[in-house]
């Protein structure tokens, strides 16, 4: 059997917890700053005079009230390799909350004598003023990892034991994915919601072989949305933002034509695509498809995904660009034969 790492140790009993307590759930993270137990799920919601709904999960808390919104929402694919942080490091415990969660564990000597007395002596715990800190209380926090509750790839690889961060002083550098403004803006990216890509399609309930198809979404829910994480406790926040920009329509059959020929209609003006109005049946639509064949007794199954472009600002100035964010419906579609009248 390989060996663990303390780091893992002290995870492992945390994820079991998690994966009963949460199963089905959201996906986010372990209890966060300021719990009692590790690997129970928190999710708290808190209403600010303003009426701006906040939710910390994992440590973090996220402001979603610039959010999208409606049943069809849905998250944001990465249109890179790139993926928001699988779990990060956040302020966990002040050093009554550590002695409070690490003491029992040591009492009940499930982890070993010698792992426990190195525990001991890490944490200075035979000292009662010194120990865990507490002579710093005030003046800091002990962090500590969360995990992402989906568990993606390198869920585990937050294997770092408790360690102690100064208010005012950044986190170790070569601790990754200590919460800093980058990793809560890839934080945020994770927690954006867009709007369904269901396009309104003219003609709307069946089109026809050889006639050109218009293709638009509604303009007034393609605007801008935002999230912002931020860690109260220390002061570091960051925004992102994801405005759309292109919609790329695939018809579900070669025997089909787009508008435009490269299959992207970019947003202008606030819109994305024209509705169709009267008098321009002989018009090329600038977004739209002619399908060249009928479907039959069945459907094409045409897909539209709306491209997004991700911005984030955070604390101190900080900012910068994050890949752009994919999100797309298949809906089907009638295409029949236009029947002609002989005489």
């Amino acid at each position: 059997m390989p060996a663990m790492s303390r780091g893992n140790y002290l995870l492992v009993p945390a994820v079991l917890a998690a994966l009963i307590l949460g199963a089905g759930g959201p996906a986010h993270a372990e209890k966060g700053f300021g719990g009692g137990t590790d690997g129970q799920t928190e999710q708290r919601a808190d209403t600010s005079d303003d009426g701006t709904v906040s939710v910390t999960v994992g440590g973090v808390v996220f402001d979603r009230s610039k959010n999208g919104g409606g049943d069809s929402v849905g998250a944001l694919t990465s249109s890179t390799s790139w993926s928001p942080p699988p779990c990060w490091y956040a302020p966990k415990y002040t050093p009554e909350q550590l002695q409070k969660y690490l003491e029992p564990i040591w009492e009940a000597g499930s982890t070993g004598y010698e792992w426990d007395a190195d525990q001991r002596e890490k944490y200075n715990a035979d000292d009662e003023k010194k120990g865990f800190n507490k002579d710093k209380s005030g003046k800091g926090y002990w962090w500590g990892s969360y995990v992402d509750r989906s568990y993606p790839p390198g869920w585990d690889s937050c294997d770092e034991d408790y360690f102690w961060v100064d208010l005012g002083d950044p986190p170790p550098a070569d601790i990754e994915n200590a919460v800093i403004p980058e990793v809560l803006a890839g934080l945020a990216y994770a927690e954006i919601r867009v709007p369904g890509t269901e396009v309104t399609l003219a003609p709307a309930e069946a089109t026809k072989v050889n006639l050109p198809t218009w293709a638009w979404l509604d303009g007034a829910e393609f605007k801008p949305v935002s999230v912002t994480a931020s860690v109260p406790e220390i002061g570091v926040e960051a925004t992102a933002t994801a405005e759309p920009v292109s919609l790329r329509i695939e018809p579900g059959t070669p025997d089909a034509e787009v508008y435009p020929a490269s299959g992207v209609c970019e947003i202008k003006d606030g819109r994305i695509g024209e509705p169709y109005a009267k008098g321009k049946a002989n018009d090329t639509p600038p977004c739209g498809v002619k399908y060249l064949r009928s479907s039959g007794d069945g459907t094409f199954p045409l897909r539209a995904t709306v491209t997004w472009e991700i911005r984030w600002t955070g604390s101190g100035g900080a900012g910068g660009d994050l890949p752009d964010g994919t999100f797309g419906a298949t809906q089907d579609v009638v295409v029949q034969e236009i029947q002609a009248v002989n005489r």
